[in-house]
């Protein structure tokens, strides 16, 4: 994308018809397999597939830690890196940065495993001030699948990563 030609924020909003996330920034769910091929799991049936576009924005510029039963597989479409943070359940830490410049060591898709704690954040001065990115989600997203971080909990589990739980969480009453 050109930057003189770099669509705003609000223009991106209205186009691609996102909405507010509850773990930050923007969405919209793109697509969900037709439910003909469903895959068992521990809370109930799910379509194969789900896909959404999610951006974040120097005005919303964090996803908070969250984590997700399926696998997630994340692709960069445009704007500024994003960066993520990863926490394994055995407590190490994993940074990988979502963006277009594969010299700077950004990569363009990467997948993060069901249960595995993630945030992400983009620059508040980038050059166009949102990274937009899509997300393919294997089982099926649903709602209950997602437990949203809550600070204390994050701070029992893994005290050695404090400053970054700290500043990418937020208190909740999600279980």
């Amino acid at each position: 994308m050109n930057e003189d030609k770099a669509l705003s924020v609000q223009q991106i909003v209205e186009a691609l018809q996102l909405e507010p996330h509850v773990e930050g920034g923007y969405f919209k769910q793109t697509f969900k397999a037709n439910g003909d091929i469903v895959i068992d799991t521990d809370k109930g049936a799910r379509v194969t597939m789900t896909s959404i576009y999610y951006l974040l924005t120097a005005d919303s510029p964090i996803g908070h830690f969250h984590k997700n039963t399926s696998d997630i597989m994340h692709y960069f479409h445009a704007g500024d890196p994003i960066t993520y943070y990863l926490m394994y359940p055995n407590g190490d830490l994993q940074q990988v940065v979502l963006g277009p410049d594969l010299l700077a060591g950004h990569t363009l898709q990467f997948v993060v495993k069901g249960g595995v704690w993630k945030a992400s954040r983009i620059s508040t001065d980038g050059i166009y001030g949102y990274g937009l990115i899509g997300e393919a989600v294997a089982p099926g997203f649903e709602y209950e699948d997602m437990q949203l971080g809550k600070t204390s909990d994050l701070l029992s589990d893994f005290p050695q990563h404090a400053d970054l739980i700290q500043s990418l969480s937020r208190e909740n009453s999600a279980d």
